[in-house]
C-alpha cells in the first residue's frame, strides 16, 4: 500500500492517493454500496482531485532535473558538515539516499532544541522519525540501523531550494551547535 498527501508534489492540501495492489488484503472503510459506484456521502471536491493530478504530472515531468539539483545541495551539506560541527556523525551513504534529504546526529546536543533553535533561524527541520514525529522519540530507522539517534536532525530540501539557503543554513548551524554544546557544558568545538 502507498499513501501521498497532493501537497507533498505541489498540489492543494486535503488531496491525497492511496494505491493498493491487488494481492493485498484490505477492507474499505466505506459501506460496500458506496464502494460499488454509489453516491458518497458529500461532495467529492473534484476540482482539487484534478489540481493534484495536473501537479503530479508536472512534479514527475522535471523529476530528473531536480534531482540532480538536489543531491548537489545535500552533498554540499554532507561535504561541509564534518568540519563545521565536530562530533556530528551523517547518516545513510549520500550517493543512495535520496537526493533531497540528510539526516544526521549531533553529539552532546539534544535534536529537539537544535531543531528549535534552527526553527527561530529560519530553517525548518525535523527531528526523530519522519513517520513517528509527534512522538519525540529517537528514530527507531536509525535505532534498527545501529545509528546514533540522540541530536538527530533530518533535513529535507523542498524543490527550488537555493544554493544561498544552504549556505546560510551551513553558516548558521555551527553556531548554534555551540551555544547549545555550551548551554550544555560541553565545551566550544566548532571551529
Amino acid at each position: 500500500m502507498l499513501a501521498a498527501s497532493g501537497h507533498k508534489w505541489g498540489g492543494p492540501p486535503g488531496v491525497g492517493v492511496l494505491v493498493i495492489r491487488k494481492s493485498v488484503r484490505w477492507r474499505a472503510p466505506m459501506p460496500a454500496g458506496i464502494r460499488e459506484g454509489h453516491r458518497v456521502p458529500g461532495f467529492v471536491n473534484l476540482p482539487a482531485i484534478i489540481s493534484a493530478a495536473a501537479a503530479l504530472e508536472e512534479f514527475e515531468a522535471g523529476r530528473d532535473e531536480a534531482d540532480i539539483a538536489l543531491r548537489q545541495l545535500t552533498q554540499q551539506i554532507r561535504d561541509r558538515i564534518p568540519t563545521l560541527v565536530p562530533d556530528c556523525v551523517l547518516h545513510g551513504d549520500g550517493a543512495n539516499a535520496l537526493p533531497h534529504v540528510v539526516t544526521f546526529s549531533c553529539l552532546y546536543i539534544d535534536g529537539e532544541a537544535l531543531v528549535i533553535d534552527l526553527d527561530k533561524a529560519g530553517f525548518s527541520v525535523s527531528s526523530g522519525s519522519a513517520c513517528a514525529t509527534e512522538t519525540q522519540q529517537p528514530s527507531h530507522v536509525l535505532a534498527a540501523m545501529g545509528a546514533i539517534t540522540h541530536g538527530n536532525v533530518r533535513v529535507s530540501l523542498p524543490r527550488g531550494t537555493t544554493g544561498e539557503s544552504v549556505t546560510k543554513f551551513l553558516e548558521v548551524l555551527p553556531q548554534i551547535a555551540n551555544r547549545l554544546r555550551g548551554s550544555a557544558g560541553r565545551a566550544r568545538l566548532a571551529g
